[in-house]
């Protein structure tokens, strides 16, 4: 210990009597006393310039009113903070920098102080362990448009009784939220739109990462092909997914859907259309305004950049190389080969699929760029 845990002021007194009366060298007096050289000097010195005062202890608050909170800018962080209140420290200090450069603002843990002293920071109670942020998709992603990331946020029931199943579609190299609409169910019919409008906006990605839920994903058939990406393919868009119960590759879409449960749906809105406006409020915020920390606290629309790729006047036909035999798929999803029926898929049903034979009586199946399976002659098989 520095110093004894009994009346320091008279330790620190008695320190400087030994010191004046010779009778220890300075390194066997600060042992003594079990201090270090550097504050045996600092006493000595304050008592040279002060006396005994000199060696009372001082406060450590600040000299000047420099790093003081003014009241504007107390003002200002209650305001930001009262307006969003899932907005932290550093996000609410971004916010206002970018509108206010010349203020001079307090550094985040001084507003994390103001928030809790306002009451801002509800009580912290023992909740189960969260799981750590389960990062960025397996994808690489480096422009806007090269990845899309879409999911459906689990229902809920407005207060009248609806179900809303809220899909989201993001951008990941610019986490834009391209689409957020709140809708009766899962059925691919009512999630075509939405991408429609997407694409009609916001023009073509490269690839666009779903789970392996409905409408993405069927139960049976070719690499589990729905309408929708088959539509995609059409477009030259590429589906990917994730692997089963595995949230981790599609982390940062994840992270965004408890950001918008904690602002759009505790608690929820009265009906549909007003769950809607308050979605198309909370978009609106988390593109323009939200500082957003994967991005150095820029917002996502100042990251972003519409697709060079436009949506097309019509979806275009499948095409294959000359040397490709070319067969449609017929209506309950299968196709006619040798003299049998083979079961495709059922989201195929009138779609062409190009055959191209890699090896002695070995075929693959394609549908548009994609290869779905191989065909064996001598067996008569698909294997997938």
């Amino acid at each position: 210990m520095p110093w004894r845990a009994t009346s320091p002021m008279e330790e620190r007194i008695r320190f400087v009597k030994d010191e004046k009366a010779g009778l220890y060298t300075m390194s066997e007096l600060c042992e003594r006393y079990g201090i270090s050289r550097k504050t045996g000097y600092k006493w000595l010195a304050r008592f040279e310039a002060e006396g005994a005062a000199g060696l009372a202890d001082r406060s450590r608050a600040p000299h000047g009113g420099e790093h003081r909170m003014s009241e504007g800018a107390r003002e200002a962080l209650l305001e930001v903070r009262r307006k969003h209140p899932s907005w932290g420290p550093r996000k609410i200090l971004a916010w206002l920098e970018a509108r206010h450069p010349r203020t001079t603002w307090p550094a985040a843990s001084s507003v994390g102080d103001l928030l809790r002293r306002e009451g801002l920071v509800a009580e912290s109670r023992r909740r189960p362990r969260r799981e750590p942020h389960p990062g960025p998709p397996q994808i690489a992603a480096k422009e806007p448009n090269d990845l899309w990331t879409t999911d459906f946020k689990g229902q809920f029931p407005t207060k009248n009784g609806w179900w809303c199943y809220p899909l989201t579609v993001l951008d990941h190299a610019s986490r834009m939220c391209l689409a957020l609409d709140g809708l009766g169910s899962t059925d691919g019919e009512r999630a075509g739109p939405v991408f429609e409008h997407a694409f009609r906006e916001f023009g073509l990605p490269r690839a666009i990462l779903s789970d392996n839920g409905a409408p993405f994903v069927a139960a049976r058939g070719l690499r589990g092909l729905t309408k929708l990406s088959v539509w995609w393919l059409r477009l030259g868009v590429q589906p990917i997914r994730t692997e089963p119960a595995s949230p981790e590759q599609n982390g940062a879409h994840e992270r965004f859907h408890r950001t918008l449960k904690a602002e759009t749906g505790k608690p929820p809105a009265g009906d549909r259309n007003a769950q809607q406006r308050r979605f198309n409020r909370f978009r609106a915020i988390y593109n323009d305004e939200r500082p957003h920390e994967a991005l150095d606290q820029a917002t996502p629309a100042s990251r972003y950049r519409p697709s060079p790729r436009p949506y097309p006047a019509y979806v275009p036909e499948p095409e294959y190389p000359n040397y490709f035999q070319v067969f449609t798929v017929g209506r309950q999803g299968t196709l006619y080969v040798d003299g049998e029926l083979k079961y495709l898929s059922s989201a195929l049903a009138g779609e062409c699929v190009g055959m191209e034979e890699a090896d002695d009586g070995i075929w693959n199946i394609y549908f548009c760029r994609e290869r779905l399976a191989r065909y064996d002659e001598r067996t008569r098989t698909i294997e997938r």
